[in-house]
């Protein structure tokens, strides 16, 4: 097994999944404030404060401009696939996980490219995805899909630990997910139920978990935001979610529910995007030492295990509740799904 495993099976899920840390920018123009990197346009539907928090750190360190576009994933996608004859980003980063870019990838809207660093990576890495096999994402970080619960409105206790728990009568009006139409982090909740319910049960429970809910907003972290706000007593979303919004002192926590998506969230170049190079560089940076440092001050989990992140979440910890993705079955479907979602739950 290469350098990744034997760093992985000692080093926790806040060390990360990678086999080593950053370098030198692999290729493109420029480095350390030298040459002309250019305008780079950055997709990313992750928290708007982090992302333009790395593309000025990108900016310090490399010089040129980060132009940060945010929209939910799925409007993301939307919106390189009309850009298509006339691609306008450079880098897509972030989708609740690799299901986004999986789908991507028959689309053409996404370009090759593995930073020097991920070469060595193995596909799959001690049952986690970590890179495309064609090379058209690479992981930069590891999510968790999950319950936050404010912890004023629920005990430790009383809180859900599986999915069919989120059903119980007493959460009637008391949850809150996001739209799997506009967000990346539902569409991974809907097709990793569908994948182990069948699509039959899977629809059952939806409109269950629907009726349930006191709203279905557009954004990924806006379940979250919402329990601390004491809106909802539950929201579903990925594990930094919660604990950034702890650490800024509100009072909420976070359940891993048993058997449920830990997968690596990723980025890509940007198919005939107009500044490839910068591109690539972004891309590099995001996987150094600055850059997974910004993604761990932000509770996310690095992928560079010389980075420490601020999660309580541990490999040993989770790892046991990571559930099977068919990434054929998500190929084939994940359109049809999200599309479906639109006339299936009212």
């Amino acid at each position: 097994m290469k350098k990744f495993l034997s760093v992985l099976t000692s080093v926790a899920l806040a060390g990360g999944l990678m086999a080593g840390c950053a370098g030198e920018s692999s290729s493109g123009t420029g480095g350390n404030g030298d040459g002309d990197v250019g305008r780079i346009t950055f997709y990313s539907p992750e928290t708007p404060d982090m992302t333009k928090e790395l593309g000025q750190k990108f900016e310090e360190l490399h010089g040129g401009t980060v132009d940060v576009q945010y929209a939910g994933t799925n409007v993301l996608v939307n919106r390189m696939m009309a850009e298509k004859d006339n691609p306008q980003g450079d880098v897509w980063y972030g989708g609740g996980g690799i299901l986004p870019f999986e789908a991507a990838v028959d689309k053409g809207i996404i370009g090759a490219y593995v930073p020097d660093m991920a070469q060595d990576w193995d596909v799959v890495e001690n049952g986690i995805k970590v890179k495309h096999q064609d090379g058209k994402y690479v992981g930069v970080e590891v999510f968790v899909l999950g319950f936050t619960y404010n912890t004023e409105l629920v005990s430790e206790d009383e809180a859900p630990k599986t999915w069919d728990d989120l059903l119980d009568p007493k959460w009637k009006g008391k949850i809150q997910f996001s739209n799997p139409a506009a967000s990346g982090t539902a569409t991974l909740m809907v097709l990793s139920q569908m994948m182990q319910r069948g699509e039959d049960e899977g629809w059952e429970f939806f409109q269950k978990l629907a009726d349930q809910a006191n709203s279905i907003p557009d954004s990924g972290s806006g379940p979250t935001k919402a329990v601390a706000m004491g809106e909802a007593h539950i929201g579903i979303g990925f594990d930094f979610m919660a604990y950034e919004a702890k650490a800024k002192g509100e009072t909420v926590d976070f359940i891993v529910p048993d058997k449920t998506p830990i997968l690596v969230n990723p980025v890509s170049i940007v198919e005939g995007g107009p500044n490839p190079e910068g591109g690539k560089k972004l891309i590099d940076f995001l996987l150094s030492k600055e850059g997974q440092q910004i993604l761990a001050d932000w509770y996310h989990i690095p992928i560079n295990p010389d980075v420490e992140s601020k999660t309580p979440l541990t490999l040993e910890s989770v790892k046991a509740h990571a559930v099977d993705l068919d990434i054929d079955w998500v190929n084939e479907n994940y359109d049809r799904v999200r599309n479906e979602w639109k006339t299936k739950i009212k």
